[in-house]
């Protein structure tokens, strides 16, 4: 699955800008993570067409760059502890998380969308046992 991360000015109307964008297209945000960070907002989303995404989120004035990458999606029971569990095993073999954000929640389980530093990618999925 790929993340898409928007970088625009902090300023207000930037998500709103973004969503309707992304409406107008008909891209269907799947998962979303947003923050301030000095004078810039950083966006992360998953959606339903990541290649319509980036190309008209790119074309937006106010966005200084759309940057789309790989994430891992893992799926957890649903119980306290285990996002702390999961992110145990990743720290203790030294992987480096660069997002990391709820993508759905069932009764039972978790999906969890896990970005780590680009080079730690495949050590990542070994341990988390993804194929």
């Amino acid at each position: 699955m790929k993340e898409i991360t928007i970088v625009t000015n902090n300023e207000v109307g930037s998500l709103a800008a973004i969503a309707e964008v992304l409406g107008g297209v008909g891209v269907n945000i799947e998962a979303i993570s947003a923050y301030g960070r000095d004078n810039e907002a950083i966006f992360r989303v998953i959606t339903n067409d990541y290649t319509t995404a980036v190309k008209s989120l790119s074309k937006l004035p106010t966005v200084k760059r759309v940057k789309e990458a790989d994430v891992l999606i893992v799926k957890l029971m649903n119980r306290p502890g285990e996002l702390g569990k999961m992110t145990r095993r990743l720290s203790n073999r030294g992987v480096n998380l660069e997002s990391l954000y709820i993508v759905s929640r069932k009764q039972d389980f978790t999906e969890v969308a896990v970005k780590p530093q680009e080079n730690q990618f495949p050590l990542a999925k070994e341990i988390l046992g993804i194929k």
